[in-house]
């Protein structure tokens, strides 16, 4: 078992929910275990400056009774920094040099695959870390602590909607985090009940998502009394058009990590719809025929798009990521303890604690189609011809644990 009196905790890349829960579980159980803990805050940015900080804040049973695991945030900062990309040839010796003046002997570390590719390259160079998952996106291959209350936000979010949506008559798109992968999209929209969904593993053809948007945005309000209805899109951000082009705003740059900063999908399903509406000889009949015709003014359906943006990952965490980031951050010790450095929290069950190479873990998981034609059934868009969902029925004894 290793030798470890000091922990040093660090929290990067995007903020999300549950990270608090982390630092707490973290702190409380090396507590438990006799070890210290400390706080480097701002991320990689802070490691790299941590010999130049005056003092760390040490996590005593005081300091963490002021820290809120239900709050999203961290109260360890954040930044986007890759440790390699500095410019200074000295730098994992200055890290190291940090690490030795405040006596920390190994770090826990909670980010996505940005992150995770950091900590794997301090592994190599001799600086012994645990990764906790952390990402909003949920595209590790583990469950990611912030992914459940991106999810319950971004539903929220979208219900809330209806009701303007409703008394405008208007088509709303709704852009959202998730960048190459569309769990947080397509979960969140199917929890809120939309009609369609927008996400990267599946080019969108919009002559569908305008077929599926009139025969049920026409339906609703030739049904309704009062002629009321809407339609609800939810787009993820890293969407891609029927060309397999990734609609993102060149002019938006990139991160530290080299990755194009996404922006604009929700704008351009704007732009392809009202195309289409104005194209539409049968839209003017039906404004007429509702009583929404207003000539010159009120031609055609409105479409508004909606960026909610950091607001889904801001807030509340959800009781689930709470339950988790307390669990995965205090077994992060564990995993200290036995020398399982440059490996990933996996999973709690019972005694039972699963981890797997960070390596590993941040490989990109991307949504399984398989399961998208299953909700193509029940109705849902997903901005292709519906496909028929072929099931297996498989009968067990010991239920595959797994998270969304």
């Amino acid at each position: 078992m290793a030798d470890i009196k000091r922990i040093g905790v660090i929290t990067s890349g995007g903020d999300c929910g549950g990270l608090n829960a982390v630092i707490k579980g973290i702190a409380r159980e090396a507590y438990a275990l006799g070890i210290e803990s400390v706080v480097i805050p701002n991320g990689y940015a802070g490691l790299y400056n941590l010999v130049d900080l005056p003092e760390v804040v040490l996590l005593n049973a005081e300091r963490v009774s002021r820290i809120e695991a239900s709050l999203a945030g961290s109260e360890a900062g954040h930044s986007r920094v890759k440790i390699s990309k500095i410019d200074d040839p000295n730098k994992y010796e200055r890290i190291k040099e940090g690490l030795k003046k405040f006596g920390i002997d190994a770090l826990i570390i909670s980010g996505g695959d940005d992150t995770g590719s950091v900590v794997v390259d301090l592994s190599e160079k001799g600086i012994p870390c645990v990764h906790v998952p952390k990402t909003m996106d949920l595209d590790l291959q583990p469950y990611s602590v912030g992914g459940d209350s991106t999810i319950n936000r971004i539903s929220v979010f979208a219900r809330d909607l209806k009701t303007t949506g409703l008394s405008h008559n208007r088509i709303l798109v709704i852009e959202v985090f998730g960048r190459y992968v569309g769990h947080t999209a397509f979960r969140g929209g199917v929890g809120a009940e939309v009609d369609c969904i927008l996400i990267p593993e599946i080019p969108v053809d919009f002559d569908v998502v305008y077929e599926h948007m009139k025969l049920t945005y026409f339906g609703r309000i030739e049904r309704s009394d009062v002629k009321a209805g809407t339609y609800i899109i939810v787009a993820a951000e890293g969407m891609k058009a029927a060309s397999g082009e990734m609609l993102y705003d060149e002019s938006a740059g990139v991160d530290a990590f080299g990755h194009k900063k996404l922006a604009g999908a929700g704008r351009y399903v704007r732009q392809q719809l009202e195309k289409r509406l104005k194209a539409d000889p049968e839209v003017f009949e039906f404004m007429k025929r509702v009583g929404m015709y207003a000539p010159g003014i009120y031609v055609v359906p409105e479409v508004r798009e909606v960026t909610p943006g950091h607001l889904v990952r801001s807030g509340q965490s959800s009781a689930f990521d709470v339950v988790f980031g307390q669990r995965a951050g205090a077994v992060a010790v564990f995993l200290l303890l036995e020398g399982k450095t440059g490996h990933t929290v996996v999973n709690v069950v019972g005694d039972k604690v699963y981890y797997m190479p960070t390596a590993e873990a941040i490989k990109r998981r991307e949504v399984d189609l398989e399961e998208i034609a299953l909700f193509e059934s029940l109705g849902t868009c997903f901005g292709r011809r519906p496909q028929k969902y072929h099931y297996k029925l498989i009968e067990t004894l010991e239920p595959k644990r797994r998270h969304v």
